[in-house]
């Protein structure tokens, strides 16, 4: 059995018997720490209403796989309590349940309570019926702070008896989402949790954007975040804004590319103080969602690159947004996505159903590559984040490069007690970086021979860590006295030791040789990518695919007027425009329905939409990858689909990328359902 890493042991301790003692959560200006030691978890976002609840347990634990040592999930207040006082735990809307699982899987557990969540959700998530209270939301009015305290009462029930202090899986609580107002009003919504039973070891808050006025100190830690891309921008071209930026190493905290649509433009600033926080995110892009007027595709080096910088930059929390997609669940009194025409959070129109994100883990818990690219990152944190967490970060090259900046390599250092990492990027979305020739590292006092960094490559270089004086490769993990290292594409490996041995030209040698051995101390591994990436996970399972039938039964009808909403953004189709569309139908294989396997249906077009039986099941809004849809969550009882296309249409304001077939019109390619063995 391996020796668990210091984080899984001591988060581990808090799900032992109720009689030993539960670990103390702490943090100061570098990190958390559990009983006094210092970590650097990874959080993923998952939203479990969001997720069919017999899907869970096997989630969850993919999450865990993946390097994940904290869940973060939403509860999203018109998910439960859409109709006023008729409050719904039931199936997938069963907090409890949800929270079971994560002890289980010994995960715990941040809950971002709201009441505004946004998360593409129908007025962020707030109820309609909250917007005839004739008061101001997210205010400190008594009104509206009266239909909170009922709120977080009733997701208490949910809790009690689940915090950590209990043994539980809650380890923290964070007040509403990206607001700008007063400080008061985030801490009255911290006094109703208080008041209503919640006793957590710390609360937080987005520390985007600037508050009006803030927070005591320590009374809610401020967490960043980063995208690649957002599809609430309102422009329809090509890496527009600047979230450029993400990619670069700096020591500003915040970003003032998420969610302009609601906030508008935002001054590189955050509250005074807040630098005294330790340095985490909760909403670093772990993909994109598509909006109908914008469809970004996100690439795995953009997920990649971004969560590298930040750890470079000095962040040790790493936190994804979104680590799961999901679909939403169905409303009884309308769809809860977030459209243009809802009382509030109108700024774009999103798709009824899907809300994969092109996440590490999809929608339907397809394991998407940025998946196996993080994990030796997250290893990395989890085996050195204890020696990492204190590290102070230094900027060798400008903080404030342009897009597309390619007068230098981008890298930065962060040090200790003459110990210390090396972090290169040499990437930035959709921008051809060159090859960086004979570039000179050095950190700690110790100088690299001159080496090249081709372009794309992204990389950490330990200095002075296990006895290793300076490597051109990547540490990965440390077990049973094993050093395992990746191996930096295009750069040859060399591994310096301190006791003088120098090592050049290191080749792979898989787990079970090594390629140094001290006579006392661990022995090193080099591993390639996929070996560093896949390290300690079961074989890699892969597809086989089985092709289905089509069949076109109805062409398109009269192209419809595309018109800009209230957001001066194009809108979605209306159920009406759906009438119009082309339509096909699908037969299922026998057993298909209810059964294993993913559907993928490889088309062209505007949008599309999949029914059974008559009922809207999962949408798309066409962006340059397959429509995808989990058979299992059919009843057995269905043997055929009906697949509805509406034609792209010329100069549509829209934003497609690249990838993206612009021709006009609609056109089915194939169908396929996909199954791992």
């Amino acid at each position: 059995m391996r020796k668990a890493t210091i984080l899984a042991a001591l988060l581990q301790l808090c799900f032992m018997a109720a009689a030993q003692k539960v670990p103390e959560i702490s943090w100061d200006c570098h990190s958390l720490m559990i009983d006094g030691r210092r970590v650097c978890p990874v959080m993923g976002e998952i939203h479990y209403s969001r997720i069919p609840a017999d899907e869970w347990q096997q989630e969850v634990r993919k999450m865990k796989e993946g390097g994940v040592t904290i869940i973060a999930t939403y509860v999203f207040w018109n998910h439960i309590e859409e109709e006023e006082g008729v409050f719904r735990w039931d199936g997938q809307r069963s907090l409890r349940r949800f929270l079971e699982v994560c002890k289980q899987q010994e995960l715990p557990v941040v809950l971002r309570l709201g009441p505004f969540c946004h998360g593409e959700v129908r007025n962020g998530g707030i109820p309609d019926w909250a917007f005839t209270k004739g008061c101001k939301l997210r205010e400190s009015n008594l009104v509206f702070l009266d239909l909170v305290e009922k709120l977080y009462r009733q997701i208490f029930t949910q809790v009690q008896g689940l915090q950590w202090k209990d043994g539980g899986p809650v380890i923290a609580a964070q007040f509403d989402n990206e607001y700008r107002g007063r400080g008061e009003y985030l801490m009255a919504l911290k006094k109703i949790a208080l008041q209503t039973g919640f006793d957590l070891p710390f609360y937080t808050r987005t520390g985007w954007p600037e508050l009006r006025t803030p927070v005591p100190f320590g009374e809610m830690l401020p967490l960043y975040g980063d995208y690649a891309d957002g599809f609430w921008d309102k422009e329809v071209t090509e890496t527009c804004g600047n979230y450029y930026k993400a990619f670069n190493f700096k020591g500003f905290r915040s970003s003032t590319a998420i969610g302009t649509d609601l906030l508008g433009k935002q001054d590189a600033k955050i509250n005074k103080g807040d630098e005294q926080y330790p340095y985490f995110t909760c909403e670093l892009g772990g993909g994109m969602a598509t909006a109908y007027h914008r469809r970004p595709y996100i690439y795995t080096d953009d997920t990649y690159s971004m969560a590298l910088v930040k750890l470079g930059s000095g962040s040790n929390l790493l936190g994804y947004y979104m680590y799961h997609g999901g679909t939403n669940p169905e409303g009884r009194l309308h769809t809860l996505n977030e459209v243009q025409t809802s009382p509030g959070t109108a700024n774009n129109d999103l798709p009824v159903m899907t809300y994969d994100f092109q996440a590490p883990l999809g929608e339907f818990g397809q394991i998407n590559p940025q998946y196996y690219r993080l994990r030796p990152l997250h290893l990395f944190m989890h085996d050195y984040g204890e020696l990492l967490a204190p590290m102070e970060s230094t900027f060798p090259t400008p903080q404030d490069l342009k897009k597309g900046d390619d007068s230098q390599l981008r890298w930065a250092i962060r040090s200790k007690d003459n110990r210390g990492f090396i972090f290169i990027n040499n990437y930035e979305r959709l921008q051809n970086l060159t090859t960086k020739k004979d570039v000179e590292l050095s950190a700690c006092g110790v100088k690299l021979p001159k080496i090249s960094i081709p372009a794309g490559t992204m990389a950490v270089f330990p200095i002075n860590v296990d006895g290793i004086r300076y490597a051109t490769a990547q540490l990965v993990a440390k077990r049973d006295g094993k050093i395992y290292m990746m191996q930096i594409a295009g750069i040859p490996t060399t591994i310096a030791m301190q006791d003088g041995k120098t090592l050049k030209n290191v080749k792979p040698r898989g787990t079970a040789k090594p390629v140094y051995k001290r006579s006392q101390g661990e022995s090193i591994y080099l591993l390639t990518q996929q070996e560093a990436e896949n390290l300690f996970l079961d074989k890699q399972k892969t597809s086989v695919s089985q092709t289905v039938a089509f069949e076109k039964v109805k062409e398109a009808g009269p192209l419809r007027q595309i018109v800009k909403g209230k957001a001066k953004v194009a809108e979605a189709p209306s159920e009406t425009d759906w009438q119009q569309a082309a339509v096909y139908k699908i037969k299922l294989p026998a057993c298909s329905g209810g059964a294993g396997g993913t559907l993928s249906i490889t088309y062209r077009g505007d949008c599309a939409r999949l029914y059974a039986d008559g009922r809207l099941i999962a949408d798309n809004f066409y962006y340059g990858r397959p429509f995808l849809y989990g058979l299992w969550r059919l009843s057995e009882k269905v043997t055929e689909l009906e697949l509805r296309i509406l034609p792209l249409q010329p100069d549509a304001p829209i934003y497609l990328p690249r990838e993206a077939d612009k021709t006009t019109g609609e056109q089915v390619m194939k169908l396929e359902i996909l199954k791992c063995k």
